[in-house]
């Protein structure tokens, strides 16, 4: 993991312990706040057009990056609790998608890999 990484999971372990938050970390419970907050995340963009998506005024931009922030957070943590590399994990994943999306056949569509 880079340091930034690393000092974020720490701080995040620390704040958890000094609440004595740890007894509710399990795994399963950490996927399952992920997935809440990534729920809240996408509330922001519900109902509106492409463009709208990518022009946000700036108080909906703040409140999008306070979500992507918990969604960041938590998956930190399950990736801590899991003891998973997550910088790891997406180099690795990267590089199976470039497998499976060779730009020669998937440049400029949208369709899944089985289907190119």
């Amino acid at each position: 993991m880079s340091d930034s990484l690393q000092e974020l999971t720490h701080a995040l372990q620390q704040f958890a312990q000094e609440r004595d938050w740890g007894q509710f970390h399990s795994p399963k419970n950490l996927a399952s706040a992920l997935v809440v907050e990534a729920g809240e995340l996408l509330e922001h963009f519900q109902w509106l057009t492409e463009a709208q998506s990518r022009t946000l005024p700036a108080q909906s931009r703040d409140a999008v990056a306070a979500e992507a922030a918990d969604v960041l957070l938590y998956l930190i943590q399950l990736c801590a609790a899991l003891g998973i590399d997550p910088i790891a994990a997406a180099q690795d994943k990267m590089r199976v998608n470039g497998e499976k999306y060779p730009v020669e056949r998937a440049k400029g569509t949208h369709k899944k890999y089985d289907q190119l």
